[in-house]
């Protein structure tokens, strides 16, 4: 059931990409202004940058969690183009818009009705026009550049987890979610070239016999050194199945070694796994669309660990985690839950009404587990988190996580570049929404700063938060609430050392692990019996 809905929701979000373009010629956009420009260089394209902002008002209206007015949009992202040249400036007058050249009204510009996104669309290509026919340093600015400051200041109205993105960075955007054609390396650069940190497992470069430490100093016969982390990155991807060469300098070996590596489809790395004692440490550094797939794996490899000696349990560290795509965050928590609500989407969107359910495929369903936090556990690791300690599947150790509770959207727009939105707030199975709480552990060490202390107030049961306190009902707008339940366990970014020993002394001692877990929830219900508000 949950992956049908997470279809319905993403086909929903493919509808908001194809848009519907309305192309205005310039001299239509000059007609609606009152001015004695000189008409700039024809390298803007206005009727393009029409369709450009338009398609941007167009999703604000759409799916963003709050109504915003194109209006608002517009008039703060033309003040942005100060930031390029500040002689220039923009302001509301009345029905009117008005360009101002050092203070002095430049040019007129009717304003349509608030909410017409069209309207506003033009009214902002014509601004821009205007504006570089009288500035040269506007002028001079590439389109690209104008596009990602007004599109900064449009953002500016919406909230931090909104953002535009440029089509250069965009793209790497979209590498870092779907993968790209690449050798599978982990790379720094040094002095000497290309220093190899980490070969990715199942990769061309581990399959051509490429190794941690190795500096690559020719790149298809380039020298390495001298090259920026970007021109390294263009020059090692590239198509599917073409063939890169490199010279290698390897730790004891006096000559270079040569290397030639076939590209194939690279999606970054985000789970580790080591036996760590009596117990399998698996990492999650994030959520793309390979996670879950790789996790499996991972998983099978600590059943093998079960089944050749002894396995007290699982420690999965979301720790420095800051989130990634909210389907690998329900299927993640799906290998672990086996019934019950994993997380539910509600925003203003009639398609961000999202309930998401476990399917009864729990693999490892007899192991103990304990997750790990911090403060910079966010968005879809916190899902994660919530899901596993509201079900009563895993301890939670740790200390308040970030609270970054809301699901964002990225919508493609005509230049390749991004507009991610905020569109809805997440909840726990327990009902509370996440957004500024965060989630309160079942053991608390953020307080502690010494090994002995953490381990002697463990066994006391002074770092123990009840699931009381945990699913408290407060307002997600009651902001004092909020902070004074975050008290209870004071967010922490940096690790405590001692967090995975905490982890292991639970999983070896099933009673302190029984006191840690407290009560369960009834996951498969409370959910849909609560009354939310959301703005």
């Amino acid at each position: 059931m949950s992956q049908r809905r997470f279809g319905r929701l993403t086909r929903s979000c493919e509808r908001l990409g194809q848009r519907v373009v309305v192309v205005s010629l310039a001299f239509l956009l000059i007609s609606c202004a009152r001015s004695d420009a000189v008409a700039p260089p024809q390298e803007f394209d206005t009727a393009r940058a029409q369709r450009m902002f338009s398609a941007g008002y167009q999703d604000v209206s759409a799916v963003f969690i709050r109504e915003v007015p194109p209006s608002q949009l517009a008039i703060a992202g033309l003040g942005e183009l100060s930031t390029i040249d500040p002689s220039i400036d923009v302001a509301r007058g009345g029905d009117e818009v008005h360009l101002l050249v050092d203070g002095d009204i430049a040019a007129r510009i009717d304003a349509p009705r608030d909410t017409d996104n069209e309207g506003w669309a033009r009214v902002t290509s014509l601004v821009i026009w205007e504006g570089r026919a009288r500035s040269e340093t506007l002028r001079a600015a590439k389109t690209e550049t104008i596009y990602e400051t007004v599109f900064d200041g449009m953002i500016s109205q919406l909230d931090t987890y909104s953002r535009y993105s440029g089509r250069e960075e965009a793209r790497e955007n979209r590498a870092g979610r779907d993968g790209f054609g690449g050798i599978g390396v982990r790379i720094q650069v040094i002095a000497e070239g290309v220093k190899i940190v980490s070969v990715m497992e199942e990769t061309p470069a581990q399959r051509s016999g490429m190794q941690d430490g190795d500096v690559v100093v020719t790149i298809d016969g380039v020298p390495a050194a001298g090259m920026s982390q970007r021109e390294v990155v263009r020059r090692l991807r590239g198509p599917l199945d073409s063939r890169v060469a490199l010279e290698v300098q390897r730790r004891d070996v006096s000559e270079l070694v040569d290397i030639s590596v076939v590209r194939a489809h690279i999606v970054p790395q985000t789970v580790s796994y080591r036996a760590n004692g009596g117990s399998a440490y698996i990492k999650v550094s994030g959520f793309n669309q390979s996670t879950t797939r790789t996790l499996r794996q991972k998983l099978r490899e600590v059943e093998g660990q079960r089944e050749n000696g002894r396995l007290d349990g699982i420690i999965l560290d979301l720790r420095d985690n800051p989130g990634g795509l909210l389907d690998q965050a329900v299927s993640v928590a799906d290998l672990f839950v086996d019934d019950g609500r994993i997380v539910s989407t509600h925003g203003r969107h009639p398609d961000s009404h999202q309930y998401f359910d476990a399917r009864s495929d729990e693999v490892l369903d007899t192991v103990p587990m304990v997750v790990l936090v911090n403060g910079n556990s966010a968005s879809a690791s916190e899902i994660v988190a919530a899901a596993l300690q509201d079900s009563g599947r895993a301890v939670v150790v740790g200390s308040n996580s970030f609270g970054k509770g809301t699901v964002q959207t990225v919508l493609r727009l005509p230049n390749e570049g991004e507009l991610t939105l905020t569109w809805a707030r997440f909840h726990a199975p327990s009902g509370y929404a996440l957004h500024h709480r965060g989630i309160l552990p079942d053991v608390c060490t953020s307080n502690v700063d010494s090994r002995e202390q953490a381990l002697r107030d463990l066994d006391s049961g002074s770092l123990l938060i009840s699931s009381t306190l945990q699913q408290a009902a407060i307002s997600a707008e009651d902001e004092a609430a909020l902070a004074a339940l975050r008290l209870n366990c004071p967010l922490r970014e940096d690790d405590n050392a001692f967090d995975v020993e905490i982890a292991q002394r639970l999983l070896g001692d099933p009673d302190l692990f029984a006191r840690a877990k407290g009560s369960q929830v009834d996951t498969a219900r409370s959910g849909d019996q609560l009354s939310l508000k959301l703005n």
